[in-house]
């Protein structure tokens, strides 16, 4: 490749020589970004080559085209990410529900600003509790201070409280699942004497009566869908229904947990509701109060209840003597974007300032209140860390729990950084003066990226000369054809760690050139991006993030459970208001097709083995007849349905890759494409019916062959392909944990060069968006830069030739084909060799102790699910393989057997299989 050397900082910030580097902006490149700079799109540019972790002087940059520097005092918690906390009546302490470090909560005394307790199944934990999964909403304190419930899957874990502040003495409170619903238990709210404990059952749109005494469910009352947050004003319970009130004959609806809830084609939600329950009247039905969309936190101070509107970006202020809403305040600090700022928290201070925290904003609003009938007044924003969830006056402080703290910069001894590195943060500030709260909402638009005309429309359509990103939307494109390819899990080092001109670490290449020939390939003509980041942790954000350019508070909420939803393909509750990439594309009056990317139907026929699969492929291949396995595959969103090519399987790891691309072909060679094109490649992912190595091989063979198609046709003159991984939470990285690989493929694409300016999946949505005239979905990806440097106006049509796979296809298969096993071509002696599916002597009963555990973990067959395994041993048991079982983890000193792997009490991120 050839490169320009540079410097740049390192994680701390200082500036330091590096070993490998970057470069390259060709003279038409440099202009390009001179002549935008004055221009309203340049809103993320700020970032240059910063990496994530590294702090600068506009704060800390993480993962998701932002930065954080918040106001106050900062606690770090080290072990998981905070779901939702609750300050004890006394204020001197802070329960927290906690996820994804092993834990389920954590006490924190906030006198003296440190974690005092942990509670989970951890063999670190503090206290010891069966399980790890814990509800949207709570923990709650008894109003003497003396009990605190949390909420779990099927009931609540009650805890006494001694005179420190920490827990003891767990014991479960059962609800009973009602058939395949499971309680879900969210929110639970004490009467005054503490006899009774209200519990919002989340999973089966009810709330309960129990006795706190026995243990016993007195009452029970139905109420919207996916209750979730309550509080008592006198002695009526005020429940936020995220899920907007029960279907009625008629109406079009999506599935959410069972229950059919109100939704448009698009499988969004057109409700939202409050409901009513009257403790005093028993029973009398609960009457409902209309609201916005996805009602989550509700506040009760001085007669007024006050609910944030997570979807539709406002807070509802309902008057409780006139049973109403009486005023809508609306939460959209920028003018540009309606959408995406996720209200989730509200609080009302003793001197009448009401906060709202915003959560995708990392930003607590401040308006001045003072009473339900007269209009607040807005007075600005304030910095928090990342994703604040929760807030609460405690004396003079404003305490905030933010859900991801400062992202995935855990500190632990692996030699490298993982996506599930999580932290989050407590972080404490009295409340400025309203001169000072002015100056804070400039550092909030500076860190989002928000500054003025971020997605100018094109006014002269017609009178522009193309180029391959315009300027502005809607502008013309030399670029007519979109090919969006998402691929499974993987990090920037485990694929390029091996190549010497980029920024990697030889060390952490678990699948270097000779099993990813094609992208290592593809990397050398279309070059190299080392400076990328994947934004969500896990499959489930990953997807919204490329979907919907955002990761909505109902997924990041649900990280503690998963049991509701894990995949929000075909849960209306996991859809922002404003639609998908594919209906902003329609809307643009351009043409989609789908293949596989978000669906959630599938049905195979009989004999559609990975083995019959394979030879069925060769033969697709070498004689153009049809797949003798049609599958059938759809989805739960209406409109994605309709633009879904049929026999392109969903995710499933136990249809080679390489089937998949030949299906795909059939089609472009019969139909061509369209304008966005969407693909999920998810081989890479693990898990199947072959070994490790041979399936991430399969999904570069796969990849290659894709690319080599399209640019070897007559479309490739005008089309670009982004090849992108879903997130990167399947290894290590010694940069952090969300560097991914991405390619970027098109005549017009920079070529031969190394590129390390910051970018991250919705940058590169951005840059889709505006190469098809799509408008932005929401306040992030309307911040995001496109991807100008990536892009010359010089086209260069030399096409692509896949290269052959190095690293057999067929490896660990058992029976080989019948067609025979595959032979790959021979490995690069410059490179290190390729894995072999030979277990080393001494090792057969370690490797048979993962095989067992592999055949657990539902990555094949009809109930496949991304992410069901743990993702420690998950990590674990892949690199093992890539290793041929003899070397031991980075960071670690020997070959675990699965149980004992260190972190594999981490809660599976699904777990309802």
């Amino acid at each position: 490749m050839q490169v320009t050397r540079r410097r740049r900082r390192d994680g701390k910030g200082s500036s330091s020589p590096l070993r490998r580097r970057v470069p390259l902006v060709t003279a038409g490149t440099t202009a390009v970004a001179v002549a935008l700079a004055g221009t309203a799109v340049a809103s993320t540019t700020g970032f240059g080559h910063d990496q994530v972790g590294q702090v600068t002087d506009k704060g800390q940059v993480i993962s998701s085209d932002q930065y954080i520097k918040p106001i106050g005092d900062r606690l770090v918690l080290q072990k998981g990410k905070i779901m939702s906390s609750t300050v004890s009546p006394d204020g001197s302490h802070l329960a927290a529900g906690v996820t994804d470090g092993g834990m389920a909560l954590a006490i924190v005394d906030l006198k003296n600003w440190k974690v005092q307790q942990y509670v989970g199944n951890n063999a670190a934990a503090d206290l010891r509790i069966p399980g790890n999964d814990i509800g949207q909403e709570g923990p709650t304190y008894s109003p003497d201070g003396k009990q605190v419930w949390l909420g779990q899957t099927d009931g609540y874990r009650k805890f006494d409280v001694n005179p420190d502040g920490s827990l003891a003495n767990p014991t479960f409170v059962s609800i009973a699942a009602d058939g395949a619903k499971h309680a879900l238990a969210s929110e639970a709210v004490f009467s005054a004497d503490s006899s009774t404990v209200y519990a919002a059952v989340n999973g089966q749109n009810r709330v309960v009566a129990i006795d706190t005494a026995t243990g016993t469910i007195k009452q029970s009352w139905a109420t919207g869908n996916a209750p979730r947050d309550m509080v008592m004003v006198g002695s009526k319970l005020y429940v936020s229904n995220e899920g907007g009130r029960p279907a009625k004959p008629g109406d079009t609806t999506i599935n959410s947990y069972g229950t059919d809830v109100v939704s448009n084609e698009n499988a969004i939600t057109t409700t939202g509701t409050v409901s009513v329950i009257d403790t005093a009247n028993p029973s009398a039905a609960p009457a409902s109060i209309d609201v916005g969309l996805h009602p989550t936190a509700i506040y009760a101070k001085n007669g007024v209840v006050f609910v944030t509107n997570t979807a539709t970006n406002s807070v509802s202020v309902i008057d409780t003597k006139r049973g109403k809403v009486v005023q809508t305040i609306a939460t959209q600090p920028w003018p540009e974007a309606s959408v995406g700022y996720e209200p989730n928290g509200v609080t009302l201070t003793d001197d009448g300032h009401l906060l709202v925290t915003l959560g995708r904003a990392n930003a607590v609003a401040v308006y001045k209140f003072k009473n339900a009938l007269e209009p607040v007044s807005y007075v600005g924003l304030l910095p928090t860390d990342y994703f604040p969830a929760e807030l609460a006056q405690v004396g003079k402080d404003i305490v905030v729990s933010n859900t991801r703290g400062i992202d995935a910069r855990r500190d632990t001894t692996a030699a490298g950084h993982a996506t599930h590195d999580t932290t989050s943060s407590l972080t404490k500030f009295q409340l400025p003066d309203d001169h000072a709260i002015k100056k804070y909402t400039k550092t909030v638009f500076d860190q989002n990226g928000w500054t003025k005309g971020s997605a100018q429309l094109a006014t002269d359509k017609g009178h522009r000369n193309p180029v391959p990103v315009p300027a502005k939307l809607g502008a013309p494109s030399t670029i007519k054809h979109v090919f969006l390819i998402v691929k499974e899990n993987r990090t920037y080092d485990q694929v390029y760690g091996d190549i010497p001109e980029g920024n990697g670490d030889p060390a952490l290449a678990q699948y270097g050139e000779n099993v990813t020939p094609n992208q290592h390939a593809l990397a050398k003509q279309f070059g190299l991006y080392d400076n990328t980041y994947d934004v969500g942790t896990n499959s489930a954000e990953g997807h919204n993030w490329l979907m919907q350019a955002d990761n909505p508070e109902y997924t990041e909420s649900s990280a503690g459970e998963y049991l509701r939803s894990y995949d929000t393909e075909n849960d209306a509750l996991g859809h922002q208001k404003s639609g998908f990439i594919w209906t902003g594309a329609q809307a643009a009056g351009k043409s989609v097709k789908d293949f596989g990317e978000f669906q959630s139907i599938e049905q195979k026929p009989a004999g559609a083995s990975w083995q019959n699969l394979y030879c069925d492929t060769l033969t697709m291949r070498s004689t153009g007849s049809s797949t003798q396995y049609p599958i059938q595959t759809g989805s739960a969103i209406p409109s994605l349905n309709k633009v879904s090519v049929q026999g392109f399987p969903q995710f499933d790891t136990n249809v080679p890759d390489i089937y998949k691309a030949e299906i795909w072909k059939q089609d472009f060679l019969k139909n061509g494409p369209a304008n966005l094109n969407m693909f999920w490649l998810s081989n890479d992912h693990t898990g199947g019916a072959a070994n490790g190595p041979a399936q991430v091989a399969d999904n570069d063979l796969a990849t290659g062959r894709i690319v080599d198609q399209i640019t070897h046709s007559k479309y490739w003159k005008d089309s670009a392909i982004f090849i992108v991984e879903d997130d990167s939470q399947a290894g290590l990285d010694h940069v952090d944990g969300h560097r991914a690989p991405i390619q970027i493929i098109s005549p017009y694409a920079q070529h031969g060069v190394v590129d390390s300016h910051y970018y991250t999946q919705i940058t590169m949505i951005r840059t889709i968006e505006q190469i098809l005239g799509i408008k932005p979905m929401n306040q992030k990806d309307t911040a995001a830069t496109p991807m100008f440097g990536a892009f010359t106006s010089k086209p260069n049509f030399t096409p692509f030739t896949a290269v052959p796979n190095r690293t057999s296809l067929t490896g660990g298969v058992k029976p080989q084909p019948t067609c025979g096993s595959d032979t790959p071509a021979a490995q690069n002696p410059n490179v290190a060799a390729a894995p072999t599916a030979t277990v080393p002597a001494g090792m057969e009963s370690m490797a048979a102790q993962w095989s067992a555990w592999k055949d657990q973990q539902h990555t094949t067959g009809p109930n496949a699910k991304a992410d069901f395994a743990n993702p420690a041993q998950m990590n674990h048991y892949n690199w093992y393989e890539a290793h041929n079982w003899s070397t031991p983890y980075p960071g670690e000193a020997q070959i675990f057997a699965p149980q004992n792997v260190p972190g594999a009490v981490i809660p599976a991120a699904e777990n309802d299989g």
